[in-house]
């Protein structure tokens, strides 16, 4: 897999979402919210993807977005569906997400990437834009939100939630990538310092507050524990994120369990899935493809002590469903 050997050998550049219409409670790009009628593509291994399977899962939209889970091992073509019968979507009825790109842009020249929502009728891609995606899941589809479904981007508190993921975006979201992927020695010591600079920044301010922003989970909190559930799995030894671990960080660890332990949280995270992906496909870090057996995620499940700071994980609503 000669693409998969490229990772760490160049230097590391996320690019921009290619394909960024909405899905608007209004249809004013072209595409109306309606139940039934969008797939949600993910991957369990992907941190960007695994935002939406959170956000889903918190508001009810089970129903309303089917979900396709594609296999954490990518071949050069991206992401496949070989764990569905005949290595095909069963809704979709393709065998790779690049079809679905194909048919919204013939030669579409750039990468192939998860969460990305299709439109079943046309079998055409709407949308990769990773950031604005969960945003619209929240504020557009709220017509489709099961009862009791959380405000996770109140409107009052948008602007600081903003500045906050802005700063985890660039430093830890995004950092460990930096990091894990520098192709020298200069890229990797300043990522490595940004991402720890910042993760020290949020467990000084999560010290005295149960979440991000506010009294409630928000989607500041979505992102942030999706870097963190894959930390120590992944990142510590794989990204070379290793002057901590996550468990070692009596706050970051306690915040990142109490989310985990949260209905909606740890009931999408795949281990087997992350761990992987990530030591499988980047052949240019991990050439012998070995999957380490660490680490116990059982710790995960053990008391976190997060209740006496209060907060209200759900604010006003309920949380999801038991599954």
């Amino acid at each position: 897999m000669p693409g998969n050997a490229s990772y760490g050998k160049k230097a590391f550049k996320r690019s921009r979402s290619h394909f960024t219409d909405r899905i608007t409670a209004d249809g004013r790009d072209g595409w109306p919210v309606e139940a039934g009628r969008y797939r949600l593509v993910v991957s369990k291994a992907c941190p960007w993807a695994s935002r939406a399977l959170v956000v889903r899962r918190l508001l009810g939209l089970e129903d309303a977005l089917s979900l396709a889970v594609a296999d954490p091992i990518q071949d050069d073509r991206s992401w496949r569906f070989t764990l569905d019968p005949d290595d095909r979507d069963p809704v979709l009825g393709i065998r790779f997400l690049s079809e679905a790109y194909d048919a919204r842009e013939t030669g579409y020249p750039g990468g192939v990437s998860v969460p990305a929502i299709v439109d079943v009728p046309s079998g055409k891609l709407v949308t990769n834009d990773y950031q604005q995606l969960t945003l619209d899941l929240e504020t557009e589809w709220t017509a489709l939100h099961r009862d009791g479904a959380p405000d996770l981007y109140p409107e009052p508190l948008r602007d600081e939630i903003d500045e906050v993921m802005e700063g985890i975006y660039r430093d830890v979201n995004n950092g460990v990538y930096r990091a894990g992927f520098a192709s020298e020695q200069d890229a990797y010591e300043e990522a490595y310092g940004d991402v720890f600079a910042r993760l020290d920044t949020v467990s000084r301010r999560l010290a005295g507050q149960r979440y991000l922003v506010g009294d409630t989970i928000t989607e500041a909190d979505v992102r942030l524990f999706t870097t963190l559930v894959r930390f120590d799995a992944v990142y510590h030894g794989h990204f070379k994120c290793n002057r901590n671990k996550l468990a070692e960080d009596p706050v970051l660890w306690a915040y990142a369990r109490d989310l985990f332990q949260t209905p909606g949280f740890g009931d999408t995270v795949d281990f087997d899935h992350i761990k992987r992906h990530y030591y499988q496909v980047h052949t240019g870090i991990n050439p012998t493809r070995i999957v380490p057996l660490g680490p116990d995620p059982s710790g995960w499940l053990t008391p976190h002590g997060r209740e006496k700071l209060g907060g209200r994980p759900f604010g006003d609503g309920t949380p999801p469903a038991p599954r």
